[in-house]
């Protein structure tokens, strides 16, 4: 898998290949198709890599289980939100001292 950096430094090259260079000097080489070559190597891997991309980022986020939703929770009351007790000192004879 090639990175979007690579292939938009291919498609720049093949770019600059393509359109500024001149075909004068070079013997059996047409470097304006090394260029369009280079373009559409870019564009491929453009298109793939964000494809990857696009299907690795939706396969994350999907929610975990078998798709139902989450239980919602019930509010539980604290100890502050219940009245204060009595202060109550009774001594029970049922259990031992201790």
């Amino acid at each position: 898998m090639v990175s979007i950096g690579a292939a938009v430094t291919l498609i720049a090259a093949g770019g600059i290949l393509r359109f500024t260079v001149a075909t004068t000097s070079t013997h059996g080489l047409n470097v304006h198709v090394v260029g369009l070559i280079l373009i559409l190597a870019g564009l491929l891997g453009l298109v793939l890599s964000l494809l990857i991309w696009v299907l690795l980022n939706r396969r994350r986020n999907r929610p975990a289980g078998d798709g139902r939703a989450a239980p919602t929770l019930t509010p539980q009351r604290f100890p502050q939100d219940q009245p204060p007790a009595t202060d109550d000192r009774r001594v029970y004879q049922d259990q031992p001292p201790g």
